[in-house]
Parts: structure tokens; sequence; C-alpha cells
């Protein structure tokens, strides 16, 4: 499957030819479908071993707020206290749900079934727009390896979750992709999706100024603002809604910091050093988030080295910065997902034996870290 196929037939109006669209789709679509089935084989296989059912697995951690959102809608206020007691779906972003809530109207399936259905449908359409984006800007041989490499990334089960991350790599790759065609009215669309479906997705609006200002500074084209301008109406209304909902346009934050993220900002990934040095790595989060430090250095060397589009560049810059400032998170493996163009880069320039090595690392850590996250209490 990973053989360099070469350059594209185009028509003769600049366009892909039927065949290439039909073998992009394929190659995208099967790529998807491989990892699926080797991530859905883990967790049947943690089902039978902890005696627990897939659903169960599926709907663990931050699944279980999204399916609240999506059952239930938001809450009116942060419980009182600090910590799991205070702990409410107000810190959660909104777009997943609503897609699960609109799944589960239209069909009348359950919500885990309808939560199943959105990751799959997200899945499969941002495997294709991700592929489109490799292609379009490297070769499909690049294409093919970097959509691998991101859909069997370390953290990629959690793609098969009712999580935000099948919801980020589907539209800030087609926002990526819309910026390099200069379809800045389908950038700003895309972007403005985006950062209704997590906070550190908000990250896309980085790659629309930069887009705009270099379209600006080499053609004049202010036009190009109109991308930068929409990519924050997806969280702007969210937080409105929440003005209106609680009576605090800030609740979100509020929840994030009563629930989950105390502490001084910028605090994580040193806590997770110190921490660990000092309880000899018992505790699996703070071996984790030491280990996802270590190889993001190795995954930005290789991506400085690719030379992507400068969007591309203040999009994984964006992330990584916001994962730094925050209290808990520092650099983790959903993080590095979520900083999707840092491994989707990788396949750029490969040759066939480091092809092989790169999956076979890659599907490794994929399958540690899967197990970890069902019998070694980490947290994904």
């Amino acid at each position: 499957m990973l053989a360099d196929r070469g350059p594209v037939t185009l028509e003769t109006d600049g366009r892909l030819s039927r065949r290439d669209v039909v073998g992009r789709v394929g190659i995208a679509l099967g790529v998807f479908a491989i990892s699926r089935a080797i991530v859905w084989s883990l967790f049947g296989a943690l089902g039978v071993s902890e005696r627990q059912s897939v659903m169960h697995l599926l709907a663990g951690w931050d699944s279980k707020w999204y399916l609240l959102v999506a059952q239930n809608g938001y809450a009116a206020s942060i419980p009182a206290g600090i910590g799991k007691h205070a702990q409410t779906d107000l810190g959660f972003f909104p777009l997943v749900p609503l897609l699960i809530r609109a799944v589960h109207v239209v069909t009348s399936l359950g919500f885990g079934v309808s939560g199943v259905v959105v990751s799959s449908v997200l899945g499969a359409a941002g495997a294709l727009a991700l592929y489109w984006l490799l292609a379009d800007t490297f070769d499909t041989s690049a294409a093919e390896l970097g959509t691998a490499l991101v859909f069997l990334s370390p953290a990629a089960f959690v793609l098969v979750m009712f999580y935000s991350e099948s919801a980020i790599i589907l539209l800030v790759s087609l926002t990526l992709l819309s910026l390099g065609r200069h379809q800045w009215w389908a950038a700003g669309v895309f972007a403005a999706l985006a950062t209704s479906a997590d906070p550190v997705a908000v990250a896309v609006i980085v790659p629309c100024l930069v887009a705009s200002y270099d379209a600006i500074r080499r053609r004049g084209e202010w036009a190009s603002l109109v991308a930068p301008l929409l990519a924050p109406v997806g969280v702007g209304t969210f937080f409105v809604y929440l003005w209106v909902h609680t009576g605090s346009f800030f609740e979100w934050f509020h929840a994030q910091r009563s629930g989950w993220q105390q502490g001084a900002y910028g605090s994580g990934l040193p806590h997770a050093f110190a921490d660990a040095f000092t309880t000899s790595f018992q505790n699996p989060n703070d071996t984790v988030r030491i280990v996802s430090a270590l190889v993001s250095v190795a995954l930005v060397v290789a991506f400085v080295r690719a030379r992507p589009p400068a969007p591309w560049t203040g999009y994984v810059i964006a992330v990584l910065v916001m994962g730094l400032a925050s209290p808990i998170v520092g650099v983790t493996p959903r993080l590095l997902l979520r900083g999707f163009p840092l491994f989707a880069v990788l396949g750029v320039g490969r040759g066939a034996r480091a092809r092989q090595v790169l999956l076979v690392l890659s599907t490794g850590a994929l399958a540690v870290l899967t197990v970890l996250s069902a019998t070694w209490h980490w947290t994904p």
C-alpha cells in the first residue's frame, strides 16, 4: 500500500482525473479502515481481559462528559468545591455532543451507538481530508504514509471514542487545504467549526492569520481577512451561549479551573518531571508526559526539515504553546495528535525501510498506550 505512486494525472483544465480521485478516496479510506480495525481489535481484546464491554471502554474518560452533554444539555452551574467534586460538563466544547445528539434524534439509536457513528464518520472524513491536504502539498507517497502515521499515532485510539480529535483532524485539514487554495470563506467556516469542537483547536485561528497576512503582503488580497475573522465565531458563539445559560461568558474557564486545571499556568510539564523523579516514575501520567515531551522534540525537528507551508507551522506552534501553558496538560500523546501535522509530515521523502520502521514504531506505541489506558490508570 505504501509504495511511491509518483505524480497524479491532471485533466487539461488542471483538475484531477476521475481515476486519481477514486484512487485517493480508496487509499485514504483503506488506511482509515486498517487503523480502525487495529484499534477495534485492541479494544475487543481489552474488553475480554478486563471483563468489560467495549462500549464501556469507549465511553470512558472524557467520552462520558460529551455523552452527558448530548443526553441532557449543559449544567446550569459549577458544583461547589475544587477538583473531582467540582467537575462538570461545562468544561467541554459543544460540537461533538451536538453531532451525537443529532444522530440520536434522526436515527433513534442509543447515545453510545450514536457516538460510534459520529466518531466513525468524522474519522473517515478526516482521513480523506488529511490525505488530500498532504497529496496537494507534497505527493501521494507522502500522503499515504502521513495519513497512516496520524491514524496510527500513539493516542489514535481516542479516535474511536467520543472525543474531539477526529473532528479536529477533519476540520483543521479542511481549513489548511482551503487556505492553500486561497478559498477564504471556506477556510473561515471550517475554522469556525473547529473552534467549537475543542479548546486546543482554537489554535486554527493562527494559520488563518498567517495565510491572510501573506496574501495581503504579497498580492494585496484583503478578502483573505474573511478567514481569521470567521475563525473565532465557533468558540465565541459557545461562550455567548454560556453567558446566557449560566450568567458568565467565562464559565468554561471557571469550570476547567475548578474541576481540572488548578495550579499555575505553564506548570504542567515541570510538575510532571519533578513528580516523576520524586516518585521513581510510579505515576503513569507523569511518565507518559515526559516520554511525549522527548518524542515531541524529534517530531518538531522532522517537521522543520519537511519545510511545510507557513500556516501549518503556525498551527503546530500554537498547539504546543497551548499545551505547555496548561497547568495539567504539558505535552501529551493527545496534544500531539491534535497537532497532527507533526506526524503527517513524517511521510515526506522517506525510503521504504524508513517507512516500515516508522509504521512499526507508531503502531507499537499505539498498542502500548491503548493497553495502558485500560489497565494502568493512565488518563488519555
